[in-house]
Parts: structure tokens; sequence; C-alpha cells
């Protein structure tokens, strides 16, 4: 434990923190020239990835090689494959309906105000949420005990936000479920598979710092304020909020859980 470089680390922050910037300030560039902002979302994923790749950079002869390779390996899988899918999903699509009623309120210039509260704010929080990546790049023994349990939950988090999305994706594209909810697969355990799988990926990241207590309880904030975003923010509840006036979903919501998967309520 004390053999781990807070020097290091902490000269870190400010390459980490510029990355996550530069991925903002580009994204912001190209969105306003298209007109849309949903690349924010976009740039979301592609964020995260950028920080763990140049933290990487930044613990070259610091950190265990074989540590700092996998930590930046499973940041940019996941990463880059919610980037993808968002690029996707949105392509041919105007603007997002959340970002036209943010940007309705804005007191003045409408790029101004998408600059400070929606690019700059993502890339505040995901230079935060991403320190126990960034402080991982630093751990000074190879992958153990701690390693293997946090692959093994990303590895449970991914499959449920990948899986998720694909089911959903497929049960948009039949004409024969427009305007049903989605209640199969994964959807059919948990309203928000994609949600969980986020907080799984984050937590299972987070674990590979169990081998240095100190560490892991300095930067814990980290993987708490996604929970909260994915539970509390902008993730499940303002989608339910969205989702509550459609037909069916009601009932949908009660014998379904909100967010930890389990068998469907009967009744």
């Amino acid at each position: 434990m004390n053999d781990y470089p807070w020097e290091q680390f902490a000269l870190g922050l400010a390459p980490s923190a510029g990355a996550a910037l530069t991925v903002m300030l580009v994204t912001f560039a190209v969105a306003v020239r298209q007109g849309t902002h949903r690349l924010a979302d976009v740039a979301w994923g592609v964020g995260f990835t950028a920080v763990a790749v140049v933290s990487c950079a930044c613990a070259a002869g610091t950190g265990d090689p074989a540590g700092r390779f996998l930590v930046t390996a499973l940041t940019a899988v996941w990463g880059l494959r919610l980037a993808a899918h968002i690029a996707r999903r949105g392509r041919g699509h105007g603007e997002d309906p959340r970002y036209e009623r943010l940007l309705a309120k804005a007191p003045g210039s409408r790029s101004a105000y998408a600059l400070r509260m929606v690019y700059l704010l993502q890339g505040a929080l995901v230079w935060l949420v991403s320190l126990p990546v960034q402080a991982a790049m630093y751990l000074p023994d190879g992958p153990g005990p701690w390693a293997a349990a946090g692959t093994a939950l990303w590895a449970v988090g991914l499959c449920f936000e990948a899986g998720g999305d694909h089911q959903l994706a497929r049960f948009r594209a039949d004409p024969k479920n427009r305007g049903r909810i989605m209640d199969r697969g994964l959807w059919k355990w948990t309203r928000h598979p994609n949600y969980f799988g986020d907080f799984c990926v984050w937590w299972g990241l987070f674990l590979f710092l169990g081998q240095e207590p100190v560490v892991a309880a300095a930067v814990a904030v980290s993987p708490l304020v996604m929970t909260y975003l994915l539970t509390a923010g902008s993730g499940k509840r303002l989608l339910e909020e969205h989702m509550a006036d459609r037909p069916g979903y009601a009932a949908y919501a009660a014998r379904t859980s909100g967010f930890f998967p389990r068998p469907p309520r009967r009744g």
C-alpha cells in the first residue's frame, strides 16, 4: 500500500482532464456544424476511452504493464461499443428531445449554453467517473484476485448492456412491435438492463483498486456518482418520466424490477 506512486498519479490527472476536454470540444465543433447536439452522447464513450489511453501512457514505467493494458482494454471496449451503438441509433434522426428541452431554456446563444451545460459538464463527469481507471494505471502489482473479480463484474455488465441494446434494437426493427412495450429477454428481468450493465462495468473497474484500500477510498466517489447518474440523474429517472404515459408501461413497471434483475412479479 505504501508503494503506491501518489505523486505520479496526481501528475497524470491534468493530461487525462485534457483528453476528456479535447474530445468534448471537438464534438461540440462538429455538432454546431451539423446542427445537432445528440453527438454529445457519442462523445461520452469516446471520452472515457481517451482518458484511459492517455492515463496508460502517463503511467508508463510506473504501474504494472499488464494491469495498465487490461484496464485500458476493458475501458476502451466498453466506451467504443457504447459510442458506436449510440451513433448507429441516432443516424438519420434530428435533435434529441432531451437536448431540445434543455436548449429551449438558453438565456442567450444556444451554442454557448450547450457548451456549458452539455459538453463541459460531460467532460468533467468523464474525468471524475474515470478516476478509478486512472488510479488503476499506477497499481504496482500485477492483476490478481481483485482484478479477476473486477473483470468478471465488468463482463456481466457488458453482457447486460450490449445484450439489452441488441434486443431492444431488434424489437424496434419489427413493425409488429410498433407502440408496444419491450418486455422480453433481459428487459423481462429489469426495466433498464443497459443502465444496470453500466453500473456493473464501473463498479467492476473500481474493484481493481481492492489491492490498495486507501486508493480505493480516495476515488470511491466516482462509482457512486455514476450510480447516481444511472438511477436518479439523467438515466433511469428521465427515461421513466418520458415513458410513464405510454400504454402498457404502468403494468410493465409493476411486474418488472426497476434496476437490479429479478424474475418478474406475477399477478
